[in-house]
């Protein structure tokens, strides 16, 4: 697979309209959790929708994916399909996993997606132990694993770092820097802030990519898979992003003032890609149109199937608390 991007019509459009329904998708979640559809905890990727978007373009399907609890934007980049994702988050069992996670614990094995991990840096020892496998069992597959910021300041990273590096593991490991640590900043939490930097202690090649940018983050992620799978072992990328909304549903922002994300959204990554397909004659009206009609429509077909699914059983509550029991 090459390294470079090339941006025709075709990608150029493929990449705003990944974008799009991962921004639509998430709107869509809050009106849900507002009319209490969906319950518990519910964290929003708009912003850093670039990021999901342009690392899975490097990817293939004997590839997999770690996510963290904000997992909803890597989920349909990989391509699990939106209904079950609605579906988790409604509790019913024809979610991805079976109702049983919720927002934090989508899964898809037929994707290689392994989560929706709840804890912070939860992600990366699972991803090392993936990618142990697949360098027996895949070859030239490639484990990313995605984590924020807040993850550096976790034991497991410098211990997933380094078992990466001296066993030389297919994985890539993709830092999303939104800038907060929930509701700590960087500076308050970071000595060094430019978190790639710390890659530099296992000896891993490293790079800090534009987050903000699909085109710069799939170019970052292709030369990236394709050092991996030339045998060289974990790569490390720092995606410098933002989140437009609050860290969770519950979370009052008090950390950060409504002029800094408004600067941040001037940077958003879905008016700067469109506004340059326009004007590059690589996309018109019309087209826009009839994706945002296609979106909306994979939209109310999602909750639709959402709103049919069943209730699990009360009497297979207990199901798959065994080994022995685990579904085929």
């Amino acid at each position: 697979m090459s390294d470079k991007v090339h941006l025709d019509r075709d990608h150029g459009q493929h990449l705003l309209r990944e974008m799009l329904r991962i921004r639509r998708f998430e709107a869509k979640c809050v009106e849900l959790y507002q009319a209490q559809k969906i319950r518990g905890f519910l964290h929003l990727y708009d912003g850093e929708e670039a990021v999901a978007v342009g690392v899975m373009q490097a990817l293939d399907a004997r590839d997999a994916v770690v996510s963290t609890y904000r997992d909803h934007g890597h989920a349909l980049a990989r391509g699990v399909d939106m209904g079950s994702l609605v579906a988790e988050m409604y509790g019913k069992v024809e979610g991805c996993s079976r109702g049983r996670g919720g927002s934090m614990h989508f899964f898809d094995r037929a994707k290689r997606f392994y989560g929706g991990n709840a804890i912070v840096g939860g992600g990366l020892p699972l991803a090392v132990g993936i990618a142990l496998a697949d360098k027996e069992l895949r070859a030239g597959a490639v484990t990313v694993c995605f984590f924020g910021e807040g993850a550096a300041g976790e034991g497991e990273f410098h211990e997933s770092l380094n078992l990466a590096e001296l066993w030389k593991l297919p994985v890539l490991f993709v830092c999303e820097n939104n800038l907060y640590a929930m509701g700590v900043p960087l500076e308050e939490a970071e000595a060094e802030t430019d978190i790639y930097r710390k890659a530099a202690a296992y000896r891993t090649p490293a790079e800090k990519v534009d987050g903000m940018d699909p085109i710069a983050v799939e170019a970052a992620a292709r030369r990236a898979a394709a050092s991996i799978r030339s045998g060289n072992g974990p790569y490390f990328l720092e995606c410098r992003t933002y989140r437009f909304r609050a860290h969770s549903m519950f979370d009052a922002q008090l950390y950060r003032t409504k002029e800094e994300v408004e600067l941040w959204k001037k940077r958003d990554p879905l008016p700067r890609l469109q506004t340059w397909l326009v004007e590059n004659n690589m996309l018109s009206e019309e087209e826009l149109r009839r994706m945002e009609s296609e979106i909306d429509a994979e939209i109310v077909a999602a909750v639709a199937f959402a709103e049919a699914g069943q209730w699990e059983a009360i009497e297979d509550l207990e199901r798959f608390v065994l080994m022995d029991e685990a579904p085929e």
